[in-house]
């Protein structure tokens, strides 16, 4: 027989959107409770993870910085680069939502909790044609999101007086209950040991993430009309499965918009020291990187080159005959540009070591790169390119039983590439080059991105080629929202008592970001729909 357990508000799922609305129904004096379905150690879901970028509107950094921004302005960068529809009538006031509040609900709020960001503003998602951010917006977190969702956990349980806080761990939502109309809570499973239980509340709280943690889930939404891979690395949370997402709908009315939009990366490597099936690491592609197909050739007429637009880049992997590229590089490259999405391997900022973050950026982080060499059979170093061909091979023919790189073919890949400098720059005449270029006026990329060089430049070998492929992350669409993170039904009525927040909602709406984020809106989105939900709930609106 189930135990039961009573209480005025049920959180489904232990991320970040969930602990900020526990935190903020805790300090109005509601009894809560979070089931998760991790273990107490990784209670914070991705976000423990995640390296901690936000894209924040107006702040005082941006004005130190001299850089004017305004709502008015993230507003319309976000709805053309998200090409959010005109009958997208939730999504549309969230992203309104998100760049009215986000300087005070997300940037001032976090600050009031001591945390800091790092003294640089970051120029992300440019777009192809300038139609994504038109100017710098991604502040970091100092101590990447790890240190934020610790952060959020200690002020949850400092909120917890009188023992109104429990938290499940390792507990499965396995039905969503309703009574009369209204919600009236949830049964869940204690998976290490099957033991049932039933958790009484008026309020349940979806924030179980969103569905990109099953790669077969991912697949199978991916939009038929765009380039579909037979293969993903999963680069998300896998409880993050969409079971949840299929009972609200199935069993409450609930609806689940815009299944399609995701916010995937285009240059995953099977994770070295994997938690799971499947799981992969998303490298950040280095600029000066020529992007290669799986035969060593270069991907075009457009260069490949990051920093502009994610979504492009995903569809032209994803339009790639074979499920892997190449990324080609020298060591003087890689050892200023080559990094990993993440707190896991961003150390330095991670642990706030600011003399040893600074030395990397000034000298190189050869410290990661030598990882790297270590413990990937994906990144390959050679002293030759003929030696570097016939290490692509022997690795592809070890994983997929063949092999296209013909050593001549990637000897005039880099030829070809490195005759723009025959006269310097004077004569240099590719895309590729040219957004380099644009991207270094920025003083905070000029530090992480090098000058354009030939790839053959004498000294900066040996050359590097790290094979890549296409990684989950993020689930733009999710449960249909208003403004209040209530959970709608088809007529647009809300379903009393039912919430949703973070990815499970989109991001709020149902899908906020459209078919494209601005990078960095997914913390501040888990945090404002969060906060949204906590206000409603403790207001009784």
């Amino acid at each position: 027989m189930a135990s039961a357990v009573r209480t005025d508000v049920v959180v489904v799922g232990g991320g970040l959107a969930g602990i900020v609305t526990a935190l903020e129904c805790l300090k109005a004096g509601r009894h809560v409770t979070v089931v998760d379905r991790d273990t107490p150690e990784r209670l914070g879901g991705l976000a423990l993870w995640a390296f901690g970028g936000m894209a924040l509107v107006d702040t005082p950094l941006q004005r130190r910085m001299k850089i004017a921004d305004s709502p008015e302005r993230a507003l319309r960068d976000w709805l053309s680069f998200g090409e959010l529809a005109e009958g997208d009538t939730w999504p549309r006031r969230w992203a309104e939502f998100y760049v009215q509040h986000s300087r005070e609900q997300v940037h001032d709020w976090l600050v009031s909790h001591g945390l800091k960001f790092f003294p640089a503003v970051n120029w992300v998602e440019r777009g192809r044609f300038g139609e994504g951010n038109s100017v710098p917006r991604y502040h970091v977190v100092w101590g990447t999101s790890r240190e934020l969702t610790r952060r959020m956990i200690s002020a949850m349980r400092a909120a917890d007086t009188g023992g109104r806080l429990q938290v499940l761990s390792g507990h499965r939502v396995t039905a969503l209950e309703r009574s009369g109309g209204v919600m009236s809570g949830v049964q869940a499973v204690h998976e290490p040991s099957g033991a049932q239980v039933r958790i009484e509340a008026p309020v349940v709280v979806l924030a179980m993430g969103g569905v990109n943690g099953s790669t077969e889930q991912c697949i199978a939404n991916w939009p038929a009309h765009r380039p579909r891979p037979a293969t993903l690395l999963n680069g998300a949370h896998p409880f993050a499965d969409g079971a949840l997402h299929r009972l609200a709908t199935d069993e409450l009315g609930a609806q689940l918009t815009h299944a399609g939009e995701m916010w995937n990366y285009a240059a995953g490597i099977p994770h070295p020291q994997a938690h799971f099936p499947g799981h992969g690491l998303s490298t950040i592609p280095c600029k000066s990187a020529l992007w290669l197909d799986h035969a060593g050739r270069r991907i075009g007429p457009e260069p490949l080159v990051t920093g502009f637009d994610t979504h492009e880049l995903c569809r032209q992997v994803a339009a790639q005959p074979k499920p892997w590229t190449w990324h080609l590089m020298n060591w003087r490259i890689a050892a200023k540009e080559f990094a990993i999405s993440g707190a896991e391997h961003n150390q330095r900022v991670r642990d706030k070591q600011l003399v040893h973050f600074l030395l990397e950026t000034a000298l190189g982080n050869h410290r990661l790169v030598k990882q790297m060499q270590r413990e990937s059979p994906h990144f390959l170093v050679a002293d030759t390119l003929a030696g570097l061909a016939q290490k692509m091979n022997a690795l592809t023919l070890a994983e997929h039983g063949e092999q296209h790189v013909d050593p001549a073919v990637l000897q005039a890949t880099a030829d070809a590439f490195d005759a723009n400098f025959a006269k310097g720059l004077e004569l240099a005449n590719d895309d590729q080059i040219r957004r380099i270029v644009h991207a270094r006026q920025w003083g905070p990329d000029r530090l992480r991105t090098c000058k354009p060089a030939p790839l053959q430049q004498r000294g900066a070998g040996p050359y590097i080629a790290i094979q890549v492929q296409l990684i989950t992350r993020k689930s733009l669409g999710g449960l249909q929202t208003d403004l209040q993170s209530r959970v709608l039904q088809a007529d647009g009525q809300a379903v009393s008592g039912l919430y949703s927040v973070g990815e499970a909602a989109g991001f709020g709406g149902g899908g906020a970001s459209g078919k494209r984020s601005l990078e960095g809106t997914f913390l501040p989105g888990c945090i404002l729909t969060a906060r949204a939900a906590a206000r409603s709930i403790n207001t009784g609106a």
